[in-house]
């Protein structure tokens, strides 16, 4: 199953992956900061971080090859006209509303103190390896999924491949979570799972706020974005287009704008052997980005239910590819041919 992942990382030459490197990818742990850097010709591309305020590991930033951030920097980082609804929302991320009744989610350092005790944290635990060559890295990690009172839930272990062609940094997050002694149910909720919160310019242009509410009736106001340097739109597989890829299965979905007068695209690829293929795509045009393939019931209206499970020991493996592009904006046709790429990787 992951036999394509592993041989990834067996063929990256394992010269030092903390050694400073004029050209190509190098890879720098910083312990100290909770980060480990992801950089190509010395200039940082991402960082996996592990901060105790993120309550889950993330990419964070996230920039195209010549540089450009196309993530939020809040609540990291103020920026002027940037959205600061949705603490939660960093970087890249893959976590869900609804483990064995606890969310994962929605926590952050914004969650009350009496509120607590019905949030999950994914605890960072190990690099297990890191390796580089001149257009390829890969980051092997583990991490755990516990509760409240520190019971672990899941075992997570995660490979990230980065790659470099041309304009396209592209990153496959290759997650499997295996079930500790008991049950753990994944209820069909809308928040999850693997996701990006985009910079401001890449938001869908709207003339009205809007409220979003979660399933414990928290209600989020999010405010209108209509100045002119906000320009980002949808586009999915499935032919639909801006807020109406909401809600909609497709194999892919890509968001395209502009940044620093540049055009950019970002795409999210779905995998065949991934739960619920293809997904349903919680794409809001805020800036929240992410496919959720568990959430059949809440997208579907009540047609479909998934109520995924894992019993004890079991495993299940997630499989992700999103692609930051910079310059041309990339077509239909070629969005479709990188999809049948991804597909056939085992």
């Amino acid at each position: 199953m992951l036999n394509y992942f592993l041989a990834i990382a067996f063929v990256i030459v394992a010269v030092s992956a903390d050694a400073q490197r004029s050209t190509g990818f190098s890879i720098k742990e910083n312990p100290a900061q909770k980060q480990v850097d992801v950089l190509y010709n010395n200039q940082l591309l991402t960082a996996y971080c592990y901060y105790d305020s993120s309550k889950k590991p993330i990419l964070f930033p996230v920039n195209t090859v010549d540089g450009i951030t196309v993530t939020r920097s809040y609540p990291f980082k103020t920026v002027a006209g940037e959205r600061t609804d949705h603490p939660h929302h960093t970087g890249i991320w893959l976590n869900y509303e609804s483990v064995n009744g606890l969310d994962f989610w929605n926590n952050s350092t914004a969650i009350a103190p009496a509120k607590r005790d019905h949030y999950g944290t994914i605890l960072h635990q190990k690099v297990v390896s890191k390796n580089v060559n001149d257009k390829n890295a890969s980051l092997s990690v583990t991490a755990t999924w516990v509760r409240p009172d520190a019971k672990v839930l899941l075992n997570e272990k995660t490979i990230f491949n980065f790659s470099v062609n041309g304009n396209d940094f592209i990153i496959d997050r290759i997650t499997t979570l295996t079930a500790t002694d008991s049950v753990v149910l994944f209820k069909d909720v809308k928040d999850g799972m693997f996701a990006i919160r985009v910079a401001r310019e890449l938001e869908l242009p709207s003339k009205e706020k809007s409220n979003f509410v979660d399933d414990k009736g928290n209600i989020t106001t999010v405010p209108p974005s209509s100045s002119a340097d906000v320009s980002g739109m949808y586009y999915s597989s499935n032919g639909k287009t801006g807020d109406s890829v909401w809600s909609s299965r497709g194999n892919w979905v890509m968001m395209t704008g502009r940044k620093e007068r540049k055009d950019i695209t970002i795409a999210i690829i779905d995998h065949p052997l991934n739960i619920g293929y293809p997904a349903y795509w919680h794409a809001r045009g805020y800036g929240l980005f992410a496919v959720n393939p568990l959430g059949a019931k809440v997208f579907s209206n009540g047609k479909e239910e998934l109520n995924f499970s894992l019993q004890p020991k079991q495993s299940v493996t997630f499989r992700y590819r999103i692609i930051i592009h910079s310059g041309e904006i990339i077509t239909t046709d070629a969005m479709n041919k990188l999809a049948a790429d991804f597909a056939k990787i085992k």
